[in-house]
């Protein structure tokens, strides 16, 4: 991917060297971390990951995110650190400009980086957990570390990959920006487990779908793909389908504990993504089939 020399994100704090913080459970999340607490965790798969923090029950009170001093930005040196604030500003430019198509204005999310763990509107946020958004906070969580994960346990090494993790936790704030994750979360305690799952992976595809549109766009305006990269993403899609980590974790699958889709929808869904670049076409939620 070329990303060097170009435009770095403002909107990144570094809190790698402040430790960890704790805080009262409370809000609500979405993110590609799963992924990581099914490896991490002996691959207990089909839970969402803020599951566990108890903040996608609907329990407990939001608890404002603190800390004892503003975050600093990354240092200069810190090339991985550089190189996810590259991609932030990339994701940065496309939205603003699809958003101001629609005649809105688009905020742009900060994005954190955090060792162990970090105080976030959301409840404390654990390395363990991978990636991930929190709309409370309107902030990107994710420990460096998991790009070693990625790379290492689950067989999805290069750059593209790591840009495809933060496009698609970006996506997640395009969703809470549009109302769709309220309107999912509505429905939390309405419907069953079941059907919540199935909302759930309907949310995940659509973030994918979204990720394929920022690419679709940063290679239309800026020609950021180099051989393989196309490549580097999809294999990432299709290494974390629900269907390909319970088969490695479990030796069987179980449809009905879906949270993300199968690799097969994953890859589908940031194809279409990044054929059209539009993200009317990234409507998981009006289509028959996934």
């Amino acid at each position: 991917m070329k990303w060097e020399d170009q435009r770095q994100s403002d909107n990144v704090e570094d809190r790698r060297s402040s430790g960890g913080g704790g805080l009262r459970l409370g809000g609500r999340g979405v993110g590609i971390g799963t992924i990581a607490v099914a490896l991490i965790a002996g691959w207990i798969f089909g839970i969402n990951p803020l599951t566990l923090l108890g903040v996608l029950s609907g329990g407990g009170e939001v608890a404002p995110a603190s800390q004892t001093a503003p975050a600093a930005r990354p240092p200069a040196d810190d090339k991985l650190a550089a190189f996810v604030s590259t991609v932030l500003a990339d994701t940065e430019d496309v939205w603003r400009a699809q958003f101001k198509a629609q005649g809105v204005a688009y905020r742009e999310p900060k994005l954190v980086l955090f060792r162990g763990a970090t105080p976030t509107a959301c409840g404390t946020g654990q390395s363990a957990m991978g990636p991930f958004y929190c709309p409370g906070d309107q902030k990107v969580y994710i420990d460096l570390g998991f790009y070693d994960t990625l790379r290492t346990q689950m067989g999805a090494p290069g750059d593209f990959a790591q840009a495809y993790v933060i496009a698609h936790e970006v996506g997640h704030h395009v969703q809470n920006l549009l109302g769709i994750t309220d309107k999912v979360d509505a429905q939390r305690g309405r419907i069953s487990e079941a059907q919540m799952n199935a909302l759930s992976v309907r949310v995940e595809l659509q973030a994918d779908c979204l990720s394929g549109v920022w690419a679709h766009q940063a290679q239309r305006q800026r020609q950021v793909l180099e051989p393989g990269d196309l490549e580097e993403a999809l294999n990432a899609a299709s290494r974390i389908g629900d269907d390909a980590l319970q088969r490695q974790s479990q030796g069987t699958v179980r449809p009905e504990t879906f949270t993300h889709g199968t690799s097969a929808q994953r890859v589908s869904w940031f194809k279409r993504g990044m054929a059209s670049g539009r993200m009317a076409d990234c409507d998981t939620f009006a289509a028959r089939t996934l």
